[in-house]
């Protein structure tokens, strides 16, 4: 996968101001703010950078932390995972690998199977919802 890279006014330019803070400064929504932690459509929540596919609605679950939350990436090769010791932690920070976007982070305390919780933000995602079957 070739990386898409794009200058800081490009990426300010096509970003609304909040995508801009949390997918290139690495910022937080507050949390119950975003606009998909609690939708439950069936779809696919995409890269808001780059379009790229991360994470299926059937992955998602209502962790209780105000952010949307999936116990696995759609495909494993779509994210990354870098260790994150801002703000004086120590985390798993989850990012777009097409487009070095930060979605969120990723902790040990989710669901089985995997027993894992990708927390991402609302404004690091487009929801496509899936079309109903006829």
């Amino acid at each position: 996968m070739k990386k898409l890279n794009k200058s800081v006014d490009e990426w300010r330019k096509e970003l609304s101001p909040e995508s801009f803070r949390v997918t290139r400064e690495a910022g937080t929504e507050r949390p119950f703010t975003g606009q998909y932690y609690d939708t439950s459509k069936q779809g696919t929540y995409s890269c808001i950078c780059c379009d790229e596919p991360l994470f299926l609605s059937e992955d998602k679950f209502d962790s209780g932390c105000g952010w949307p939350s999936f116990s696995a990436p759609m495909e494993e090769n779509n994210i990354e995972e870098r260790s994150d010791t801002s703000h004086f932690m120590v985390r798993t920070e989850v990012v777009c690998k097409h487009c070095d976007a930060h979605l969120g982070h990723v902790f040990t305390d989710g669901p089985a199977p995997s027993g894992l919780r990708y927390c991402i933000n609302s404004a690091s995602l487009n929801f496509t919802e899936e079309a109903p079957d006829e």
